[in-house]
């Protein structure tokens, strides 16, 4: 069944970039944006983090902590954040259960293939750990600007 706005969002704890563990649980009380991207380092998920990464401090202080997930390694996470200077964390789920949870690995199609994969979403989370809004299929040019309005507008 998948995640509208008003569920509990999935608890998740998945390793991060920098030898970091990223838990949900350890978040409450604050605001958390999650985007979900295909694959570090391809056009459209670089274009999607620079532009997270460029809002940072706009996230900071609307107390929002943007985490981007993909099912790439930790490895390529780390890499990935330091040839663009990402400054939030990077969470690997090589298992896909998060993914699956959010409701994110997908079947998807291209020139006629079939193969799963991330659709690239963004979900908002409340402090209190409900889903406050879901940008399903994000079209990357001017997205985290959008986010950023809806976080800064969540009490």
């Amino acid at each position: 069944m998948p995640l509208d706005t008003g569920d509990q969002a999935p608890d998740f704890t998945l390793p991060g970039a920098g030898a970091e563990t990223i838990g949900l649980d350890s978040l409450k009380g604050r605001k958390v944006v999650l985007y979900f991207y295909p694959k570090d380092d391809t056009s459209g998920c670089t274009l999607e983090a620079q532009g997270f990464n460029a809002a940072g401090e706009a996230f900071a202080a609307a107390d929002a902590l943007v985490i981007g997930v993909s099912p790439d390694s930790v490895k390529s996470h780390d890499k990935f954040r330091t040839k663009y200077g990402l400054t939030f964390p990077l969470a690997s789920d090589e298992s896909k259960a998060m993914l699956e949870a959010y409701g994110v690995w997908v079947e998807k199609s291209m020139y006629g293939r079939k193969y799963m994969g991330v659709e690239r979403t963004t979900i908002l989370i409340d402090r209190a750990g409900r889903i406050a809004r879901i940008w399903p299929k994000v079209k990357v040019p001017g997205h985290a600007e959008e986010v950023l309005a809806a976080a800064q507008a969540l009490a």
